[in-house]
């Protein structure tokens, strides 16, 4: 029988990156339709169906449709809460508020200076774009001083939010990874000894580690 979930999108994709992960971290079977991200007119009909304006991620869960990658991840953390990795929403009021928190630090902070970067200076050449120069100099910026915060933060505590790894950890995985590995970026990250120590603990786990397999595998053009 097939799996009830259902991810339309490609692995190369924060957004379904970040969904992969969680799933992979709570053990919940999948079926993934790889979609072409830059080939918006001849995608799958069943998945313009789902999307007809063609976005990056389409989510499945029986009758249940969604399209946003962290609440997706919010929605498999609470129906999968007694299995996979433990407590990724927290185990209480307190710790939930304090996952939310940093997760709103991830959206709003954290992803704008962090996607630009990546677009610019990994998607950009691809697509044989020219890099928006001021862009990235004002988004280093940016990111420099969202990634203080997070230095002082983990002088305290292991992980965001306390001392077990959650989705405020997790959802910054897609666009760490690329930056990290990138010769203009990577130092945003090393030379901030907690924020590396940090980066070390999360991007080694296994289900991120499946992921980035999965970004390597070749194409399917849709």
């Amino acid at each position: 029988m097939a799996p009830s979930i259902k991810v339309f999108g490609s692995p190369t994709s924060a957004e379904v990156a970040r969904v992969l992960t969680c799933l992979f971290e709570k053990n919940v079977e999948f079926q993934l339709i790889r979609v072409d991200n830059f080939k918006g007119e001849r995608r799958l009909p069943e998945y313009l169906k789902l999307q007809p304006f063609g976005q990056a991620l389409t989510f499945e869960d029986g009758t249940q449709t969604l399209v946003d990658s962290r609440e997706i991840c919010r929605h498999l953390a609470e129906k999968y809460a007694a299995q996979g990795t433990k407590d990724l929403l927290g185990s209480g009021t307190l710790e939930r508020a304090s996952i939310e928190q940093w997760l709103r630090t991830e959206a709003q902070s954290f992803d704008p200076p962090s996607s630009a970067l990546v677009f610019n200076l990994a998607f950009a050449p691809l697509l044989d774009m020219k890099r928006d120069s001021e862009t990235v100099e004002r988004s280093k910026k940016e990111l420099k001083k969202v990634l203080d915060i997070y230095e002082r933060r983990l002088d305290e505590t292991e992980y965001l939010a306390g001392d077990k790894v959650t989705l405020a950890d997790l959802s910054h995985l897609p666009n760490a990874e690329r930056l990290v590995k990138n010769e203009e970026c990577s130092s945003l990250f090393t030379s901030r000894k907690n924020v590396f120590r940090w980066w070390g603990e999360i991007s080694t786990r296994s289900s991120w580690q499946r992921v980035v397999g999965m970004q390597k595998e070749p194409p399917h053009i849709i």
